[in-house]
Formats: C-alpha cells, structure tokens, sequence
C-alpha cells in the first residue's frame, strides 16, 4: 500500500470502529490508511491543527467511501479529554474496537539543561496520555468481551538518546504499561467469564519503530540523516507504511493469541 492509501484491500477489520490517537500525520496517517484499507471505521484523534484534521479526513472518505470517519480534537495527556475523546467515540460509532495510541511530542534538550515544563510535558502525552486512553477503552472492551490496544513507543526507548530523556523514558515506561494491560485485560475477562476459546480475545501490544521517514526526520540535516542510517543494518529509514503494516496485523482477529508483547520495526537497529 502507498503512502497516500488505496481504495483496494482485505476485509480483517470489516466493521471495525478504531481510534487512533495523533491519527492525521506521519506514523498516525499511515496507520489509518492502513486499518481503513481493511474496513475498519475511524475515529482520528489529533492536537490542534484543524486544518489539517479536516483535509485529511476529506482524502479519507474521498478514498474509502464505504467506511465511517469521525474528528476527536483534544489532549490526551489531560485525562479529561482522554476519556471524553472514547466517550463520544462509543457514543458517536456505537463501539470501539480499537484503539492505537500514537499521539506523542518531543521537547529535546539534554538532562542538565532541560526545564521541569519540558519533561512533564512529554511525560503527560506520551505516557500519562497512553494510561488514560487505554483505562477508558479497556472498561468498554472488557464489557464486550473483546478488543485490540495497541501502543505507539519508539526505538529510543530501548536505546536511549542524548537530548531525549524525556522521551526515552515515556517511551520505556509504555512496555511495562503494555504488558500490565495485556496481564490484567486476560485477568478480567477471566473474571468476567469471557475468557473464551477461539474467540478475539482481548489484546495489548507495542510497536517500536525505528527512524521513519516524516515530517520530523525531513528537517533534520542530511549529515546527521547519514550518521544515523550507517547505523542501521538495513542502511535506509522505514517508510510510514511498514509501521501502520505491524499495526494492523495486531488488530486483526486471528492475532488472538499475542499480546503483551513489545514488536520492534526498526531495520535491524537494535537486535
């Protein structure tokens, strides 16, 4: 599938309502397109650019004209707006099957420079934002007896990098939080009595991609892009599609029996 999507595809997430948070650009883009493509309907979470939410969402319908979108501006490290934002997707689709926390920021400077706003602020998206959204739609899930949470971290996490502490640590701190979801969505279904088998289960996982080719690599200077591809086996970036490409294998029914597990996309970077 291209970047700019495709109106051909598969059918594993026909009828599908899935929220993904920081959905209209980069990574996020590419990760509707790719659940759109499958049949999924989308509700697109995103910051403050409205502009930019509406067109994408008029390139949506204009490729998949059967599927259903639906704009959900607001912040997710407010925990407020984060259960407000699944609120009236439930209420706006009827549901949520799905959802993708994606949304993240970066506020870059190294440890002894870096301002208390700076590190809370990527704290409150990227982790504390991942929590709220996912307690919110794990009580819905865990009423339906079914559902896919999977969660957006970054390679930096694993690795760390100099001028990101903030980042590395939000982006850490979502595998433990991913593999307590996953432990504790099995453990009330089970005391649910839903804990069926053969069935779609209930599902919490981690993607952990590399350097993508986005918006926010195209600004940085080609000497620094080279430095950083002589580091990775496979020499090149990810394009967007290869991340969205794990995302929905996640999502799908038949990926009943993975969860809580950390999928690194990352060209072989960090083995």
């Amino acid at each position: 599938m291209s970047e700019q999507g495709t109106k051909t595809g598969g059918t594993k997430l026909a009828d599908r309502v899935a929220l993904i948070t920081g959905g209209t650009r980069g990574i996020g883009a590419a990760i509707s397109r790719s659940l759109a493509s499958q049949g999924a309907n989308l509700a697109l979470g995103y910051g403050s650019d409205h502009g930019r939410a509406d067109t994408f969402i008029a390139e949506m319908r204009e490729t998949y004209p059967d599927a259903t979108f639906t704009a959900h501006p607001g912040n997710v490290g407010k925990p407020a707006d984060a259960r407000t934002t699944v609120a009236d997707v439930i209420e706006q689709h009827g549901k949520l099957d799905i959802l993708v926390n994606n949304a993240g920021i970066t506020r870059d400077r190294t440890v002894l420079k870096m301002e208390d706003e700076e590190w809370d602020a990527v704290i409150e998206v990227n982790l504390s934002g991942t929590f709220y959204m996912a307690q919110a739609a794990l009580k819905h899930m865990v009423e339906r007896g079914s559902g896919r949470i999977v969660n957006v971290s970054s390679i930096i996490g694993e690795m760390g990098n100099i001028g990101q502490a903030n980042y590395a640590a939000s982006k850490s701190g979502l595998f433990g939080l991913t593999k307590t979801l996953a432990r504790e969505a099995v453990f009330h279904l089970d005391r649910a009595g839903k804990l069926n088998d053969g069935g779609a289960g209930l599902t919490v996982n981690t993607v952990t991609p590399g350097y993508v080719n986005t918006e926010m690599v195209e600004a940085v200077p080609e000497k620094v892009l080279d430095k950083i591809k002589g580091r990775i086996p496979m020499a090149r970036l990810a394009n967007p599609d290869e991340i969205a490409r794990v995302v929905h294998f996640l999502c799908a029914d038949k990926s009943s029996y993975i969860t809580g597990q950390i999928w690194g996309v990352n060209g072989g970077m960090d083995m």
